[in-house]
């Protein structure tokens, strides 16, 4: 997955079942429900998740639950949204550091590959979301594509890389960044967590060339 050049998320009020804005500790038990359903899906797949497993993980009562969502099929929703958010601000927040498109590549391609170590359910929700909810699989490509989008026309705007399509580029490198963190990271997946050096600046070898970047 690419540099993902966003303006910082500010998120609106959280807000339970009711519509009505959440306290603090409402957030907090909503973000355990959160973590609990990435675990219960990863594990079990959308199919055998159930609400009662979600619930036990995050150590409450089903009750609790539908003071926050409504269905299995709505938190599964939010997740993909959650996970959406946190990956990019993981890519966005690493690709600030570099001071040339090159140096953003690289530092967003690791900040991609170090929060897919980390949640290693987003690549199987997104897959499930595939059949569970279209639209929302569709919204989480689309969501990284447009902040890419966003940072290739500015490098071309500036002469850092070649003219091109930034739409085809970006979408082109996101699959090629996807299928590199699934290789190395999602096959290997406890054993080992990250890309292997040799394998990133090869990886960042060939994606300079191909945008003609100018450092």
């Amino acid at each position: 997955m690419p540099v993902c050049y966003i303006d910082p998320m500010t998120e609106g009020p959280v807000t339970g079942t009711s519509g009505n804005a959440l306290s603090k500790r409402g957030e907090r038990t909503r973000r355990r429900l959160l973590d609990a359903a990435e675990q219960v899906f990863l594990e079990h797949g959308y199919d055998e998740a159930s609400i009662v497993k979600i619930t036990e993980a995050a150590g409450v009562g089903q009750g609790t639950f539908y003071l926050y969502f409504q269905s299995k099929r709505q938190i599964f929703d939010e997740l993909v949204a959650d996970l959406n958010r946190r990956v990019r601000r993981a890519m966005s927040e690493a690709a600030a550091e570099g001071k040339t498109r090159a140096e953003r590549e690289r530092l967003g391609f690791e900040g991609f590959f170090r929060f897919t170590a980390e949640h290693p359910a987003l690549y199987r929700i997104i897959r499930q979301a595939e059949f569970v909810s279209p639209e929302a699989m569709q919204q989480h490509y689309r969501k990284i594509a447009e902040g890419y989008i966003e940072g290739l026309r500015a490098a071309m705007a500036d002469g850092e890389i070649e003219p091109a399509d930034p739409e085809v580029l970006a979408w082109s490198l996101m699959g090629i960044g996807e299928l590199i963190g699934m290789r190395w990271i999602l096959w290997n997946y406890p054993e080992s967590g990250t890309v292997p050096e040799e394998v990133l600046s090869q990886l960042l070898t060939f994606i300079s060339r191909g945008l003609g970047a100018r450092d």
